[in-house]
């Protein structure tokens, strides 16, 4: 299987090779052809040329075929042709047959009355010109540049044919050029290449880096290492806002697994107590160690001890269905006054118990809220019991409801012993107790807070304390309908 680094380094490595080929042979056809081009059209210009000059140079003479050449006239021009266009000059009669011929050495005897190709002789009598590349039909032992055009003399005011004019280039020194240009165009391509090749495999590297890191951060995860974490060396790109995300969640699923752990010894330790105790007092009542006459008295132990299991299984089945991602809030419009004025006279009986003055503060008219009126309830009774369980004998207990901004603000408040600040944020979380309330506080499971919290959170609500000067009070929002 090949890795991401692999297959990005493949794929850019196929891309330049691919564009860089399709660029060499656009620009190779194109150079080429437009060198060849150049070359055929100079020395066409300069057939041209020199038929013009031949043009002025021919006069009649019936004694050569009708025509003869002023050859110490024409022969010093024929030379400085071929010597700048470093070309053979050929001169024929108007049928192809080679009369003279001279290159950058000098006259070519062994040129003199060869053929030229009757094609050729055609096509410049037709047109007025030839250029291709050819051997002249075997007039030379190589492809050459060849350019012919004809020349006239001027007879009584008519142009008369006289013959033709024809200049053949070697093909090498082009060629050598051209490939020289090619060859400084390849090995510049080359360079280029490397360069992205070596540019993209550390680019390529440098992406896959952090998601090895991560994959390894992923297996030690597997393997219970929760403080693994991926080191982003302050990228701003996408793979650092996903380096970042994956730290985020890293440290999300630490504290997850830390709460975890904390829930499973909270929970081992609340079960462990009652269990210890009914067990401990129901071996003494079999084995004879408890006096018969205070049996009555150890078996009402076992049954509160009981009915606290039974508290705390409740309790802990609420919070599995509080948390199922099944549970869907049922959003209905309800009175929060009338819901917390019912709560309040539930607990009428342990408010009494306390001898407790009740404040409260709520508006004349209804406040219509959104919400589950159920989970609100419960919301309700369990502040209200809170409060009323850590107030003082004989103190105020407060109930007060404000609107504004489109919210409902409930608060509880009781005076009682002051929440250290230190402790303030760890007051919802599940079986916290202060050491002070688990020595006191035999009924409650320390679930309470963490359900209020729970219910809130699934309504997209909020809930703060504050605990200063022996008063302590709870507030939590809702949504005015």
């Amino acid at each position: 299987m090949k890795s991401l680094y692999q297959r990005q380094f493949i794929i850019m490595a196929g891309v330049i090779l691919v564009s860089f080929a399709l660029l060499g042979s656009a620009f190779i056809a194109l150079s080429y052809n437009y060198t060849v081009q150049e070359q055929q059209d100079s020395i066409l210009h300069n057939a041209v040329y020199v038929a013009d000059v031949l043009g002025d140079a021919v006069t009649s003479d019936t004694d050569l075929q009708g025509f003869v050449l002023k050859a110490a006239r024409v022969r010093p021009t024929l030379e400085s042709v071929a010597v700048v266009t470093d070309a053979t000059v050929l001169l024929a009669t108007q049928d192809g047959q080679i009369l003279f011929a001279v290159d950058g050495t000098g006259e070519i005897d062994d040129l003199a009355n060869v053929q030229i190709p009757a094609g050729v002789v055609q096509t410049i009598q037709a047109t007025g010109s030839f250029s291709a590349m050819s051997n002249l039909g075997g007039t030379f032992s190589e492809n050459r540049y060849v350019a012919g055009a004809p020349f006239h003399y001027n007879y009584q005011g008519n142009s008369i044919p006289a013959g033709l004019v024809l200049i053949a280039a070697e093909a090498a020194s082009l060629t050598e050029m051209w490939r020289a240009f090619a060859s400084i165009f390849l090995f510049t391509s080359v360079v280029v290449m490397l360069i992205a090749f070596v540019t993209t495999s550390v680019t390529s590297l440098k992406m896959t880096r952090p998601l090895k890191d991560m994959a390894e951060a992923v297996r030690k995860f597997g393997h219970g290492e929760y403080n693994t974490r991926v080191d982003c060396n302050g990228r701003c790109d996408e793979v650092g806002e996903l380096a970042e995300a994956f730290n985020a969640m890293a440290d999300s699923i630490s504290q997850a697994e830390h709460r975890r752990s904390e829930f499973v010894a909270n929970i081992s330790h609340e079960l462990k107590t009652p269990m210890t105790t009914i067990a401990g007092f129901a071996d003494g009542i079999l084995d004879g160690t408890i006096p018969p006459e205070r049996e009555r008295e150890y078996l009402k132990v076992i049954s509160a001890e009981t009915r606290r299991l039974s508290r705390l299984v409740r309790k802990m089945l609420d919070l599995s269905r509080l948390q199922s991602a099944e549970y869907v809030t049922a959003q209905e419009q309800f009175d929060i006054s009338e819901v917390m004025l019912r709560v309040l006279v539930s607990l009428e009986t342990k408010v009494n118990a306390k001898h407790l003055d009740v404040d409260t503060q709520l508006p004349e008219d209804p406040v219509e809220v959104w919400g589950d009126p159920d989970a609100i309830t419960q919301v309700c009774y369990n502040l209200l019991d809170n409060a009323i369980k850590f107030s003082y004998e004989e103190s105020t207990l407060g109930i007060s409801i404000v609107t504004r901004a489109g919210k409902a603000y409930v608060s509880v408040r009781n005076h009682g012993d002051t929440i250290p600040p230190e402790e303030l944020p760890l007051v919802f979380d599940r079986f916290h107790k202060t050491d002070h309330s688990r020595s006191e506080d035999r009924d409650g499971v320390g679930l309470g807070l963490y359900i209020v919290k729970t219910i809130l959170n699934n309504h997209k609500e909020n809930i703060t304390v504050t605990s200063q000067d022996g008063v302590t009070e709870f507030t939590f929002t809702l949504t005015l309908a």
